[in-house]
């Protein structure tokens, strides 16, 4: 893992590097101890040495993507675009995984103990002074942070929070963001604290890993034609957790990504290998029938695959 650090006038840059991808932080100091950050990842996973000085809460939002996080000791979840992970960074040593490919959202990170200061020489009570706004440690205790994050799904007051710091003017940037923070913890002092999560929204280490091992199975094999009982046999484990596992992780079903895959690998090959047939494309990526790759292939594409090469061919040439 390669890390590069900018400091510019009013921000910190942190990148990244590595043989999946690269990713980038960009923080600004807001308050005293308080920093937010804007997160871009476009790889598969980021190893992070990170271990926090004291007590911390750190607000996580996910704008777009999916990352894996520890849920349990030997559980994990994962955090789908609109969620918000209320975390104290007591695990957060270790790799990071994003199924997807990518990770964007914010991070708001609060020093425990620091805000404080400001409120004991102000002599009111609250955030850096500000009475009634609820401190990072009345949100930890709030929302039982302790170990292990707790995830907030479906909070849409908090989703709009977020969403609106992500394309703020520059002259604006600072007090914009100050004005946010004070706001997204006004709504969380006001949500109600989950009592219990809906359902089944984990998953044990050792299912994880086999749906994984099912997925780069049928990546690596995708010109031939499992059924998805022939995989859990395979790899010795459930059908119908099999299936709600690789959801959970990937975001699609098993034949929604492996259909998506296929027409993605084929529209590479029509691309870059134009001495290959039609029909050979689909041979590769799993059909053995041209036609029905051709009728796959454009309800995905919006061409059929012979439209698709003729117009990447065009462009080409333009």
């Amino acid at each position: 893992m390669r890390i590069d650090t900018n400091t510019g006038k009013d921000c910190q840059v942190w990148r990244f590097l590595n043989d999946s991808g690269e990713g980038a932080m960009t923080g600004y100091m807001l308050f005293p101890g308080v920093m937010l950050l804007f997160n871009d990842f476009h790889m598969e996973y980021f190893d992070s040495a990170y271990e926090p000085h004291g007590n911390m809460l750190a607000i996580d939002h996910c704008r777009e993507g999916r990352m894996e996080y520890k849920a349990g000791k030997d559980t994990f979840s994962y955090v789908t675009a609109g969620d918000i992970k209320l975390d104290s960074r007591q695990t957060h040593t270790g790799r990071f995984v994003f199924p997807s490919g990518h990770f964007h959202g914010v991070t708001l990170a609060f020093a425990c103990g620091r805000t404080s200061t400001q409120t004991k020489n102000t002599a009111k009570s609250g955030f850096c002074g500000w009475e009634g706004v609820p401190t990072p440690e009345d949100i930890l205790q709030k929302f039982s942070v302790g170990q292990y994050p707790v995830v907030l799904r479906g909070a849409e007051n908090l989703d709009r929070i977020f969403s609106q710091m992500y394309q703020v003017p520059e002259e604006i940037r600072i007090p914009y963001l100050k004005a946010k923070v004070i706001e997204l913890l006004l709504q969380l002092q006001m949500l109600k604290a989950p009592e219990a999560e809906d359902g089944q929204l984990y998953f044990h280490r050792s299912q994880v890993e086999k749906v994984k091992a099912v997925h780069n199975f049928l990546m690596e094999h995708m010109e031939e034609a499992y059924t998805q009982e022939e995989m859990a046999k395979r790899f010795n484990i459930g059908l119908t957790v099999m299936k709600q596992c690789h959801k959970f992780i990937y975001g699609e079903t098993i034949g929604e990504w492996l259909t998506s895959y296929r027409m993605m690998r084929a529209a590479d090959m029509l691309t870059d290998r134009t001495d290959v047939s039609v029909a050979q494309v689909a041979g590769t990526v799993g059909y053995d029938s041209a036609s029905k790759f051709a009728a796959a292939f454009k309800r995905s594409m919006g061409q059929t695959p012979t439209e698709y090469r003729m117009n990447r061919e065009r462009t080409h040439l333009s």
